[in-house]
């Protein structure tokens, strides 16, 4: 799959809540990096997995809305607008990374 595809596939099993699938784009080691820091707050698949199905999946109203999407080589830069996880959409940008065919790093920037 193009890192286009994993990312496609990515944001579908998202919006659809489907855990397997939605693991099934990230590699083992992924990481979630929240920047200026650099610093991971997430790594490996089975702490990402855990963090999806108890802060994200299990919302009732959860979707991501794409506003803007950008393909640079082997990194994708979503605009997203996130619902059902506050009372209004959160807006972020996520940046993935994708080595040997799976997403590797995400990096997840908020205006605030």
């Amino acid at each position: 799959m193009s890192p286009l595809d994993l990312v496609q596939g990515q944001f579908d099993a998202y919006n659809a809540r489907d855990l397997e699938r939605f693991l099934s784009f990230f590699s083992d080691d992924v990481r979630v990096v929240r920047p200026p820091s650099g610093e991971a707050v997430i790594e490996g698949k089975e702490a990402f997995g855990a963090f999806y199905r108890d802060q994200r999946f299990n919302k009732k109203g959860l979707r991501a809305e794409l506003v803007n999407r950008i393909v640079m080589g082997n990194k994708i830069f979503d605009h997203e607008l996130i619902h059902g996880v506050a009372t209004e959409p959160i807006e972020m940008v996520a940046v993935f990374e994708v080595e040997d065919g799976l997403i590797r790093t995400v990096m997840g920037f908020s205006p605030a």
